[in-house]
């Protein structure tokens, strides 16, 4: 492989690492390049499906401190992302992929709004108002978990399948019922669920055998560097600014979707 396509490769990895790691989206940047690289469509899609699943470690790791406060939620959404990965990557295989591509577009665009009600509402009063530790409140799961379980097993469905925006979708899931929880926190619960739901299709396509056995461990290493930076520049910034990235992130991702499905 030439030093161009390898270029193309680390880079489109190194910065869909970072936008990973912040708010979900990456997919959008690393496909294209490797199909810019010359990978065919199907190689590109599951080379990039392996080699973020690393990146979506190493940014949970990134984010260990948040994590240690969550795991209750992570234990409830853990199932459902399993079984949505599975359900996702086994559709890939045996449905034609242009059916589920048409309601892509809407499917982002509904994240993108939920989490822009969320930035736009009044904020709750915190019982932790004038703490030393903010961010320290407890989620408020449902009175109703299967409610969020199924939500989530839809959108790991969809994860599992494609997963462009999917970091979108489940920030926006757990927004709904996260109360005041710092998004940084919701960040860290996201990649590790994106994480998982990754790897599944990631050994799907490894069993189809349609990874490509050279760009991959270019894009892994690459997406690595990009999700640990990404991780720690996200936790700098304020909030409420991270939430914005990801409304003009969402907005921006639908628009691409729709142009790429229905423009000319």
């Amino acid at each position: 492989m030439d030093l161009t396509r390898a270029a193309l490769l680390a880079g489109g990895a190194a910065v869909a690492g970072a936008i990973n790691a912040v708010a979900g989206g990456g997919t959008l940047v690393s496909f294209p390049a490797a199909i810019a690289a010359g990978l065919p469509p199907l190689a590109a899609n599951a080379t990039n499906a392996v080699a973020l699943t690393p990146a979506s470690l190493a940014s949970a790791w990134a984010y260990r401190r948040e994590l240690s406060r969550d795991y209750r939620v992570l234990g409830v959404l853990f199932l459902p992302s399993l079984l949505g990965g599975v359900v996702g990557s086994a559709l890939l295989l045996v449905t034609p992929q242009r059916v589920f591509d048409a309601a892509v577009p809407g499917l982002v665009l509904v994240a993108t709004l939920l989490l822009l009600w969320q930035n736009l509402r009044p904020a709750k009063p915190s019982a932790k108002d004038g703490a030393a530790d903010p961010g320290a409140e407890r989620f408020a799961l449902p009175s109703r978990p299967w409610v969020v379980f199924l939500l989530q097993f839809l959108v790991s469905v969809y994860g599992g399948y494609f997963g462009a925006g999917i970091g979108i979708m489940m920030l926006a899931l757990l927004s709904s019922f996260a109360g005041d929880v710092d998004i940084h926190r919701l960040n860290g619960i996201k990649t590790v669920l994106a994480s998982l739901i990754n790897g599944v299709a990631a050994l799907a396509f490894l069993f189809a055998g349609a990874v490509d056995a050279v760009a991959t461990p270019i894009m892994m290493a690459a997406a690595v560097v990009g999700s640990l930076a990404g991780a720690v520049v996200a936790r700098r910034i304020e909030p409420r600014k991270v939430r914005w990235f990801v409304v003009a992130l969402g907005l921006t991702l639908t628009a691409k979707l729709a142009w790429d499905r229905f423009g000319a």
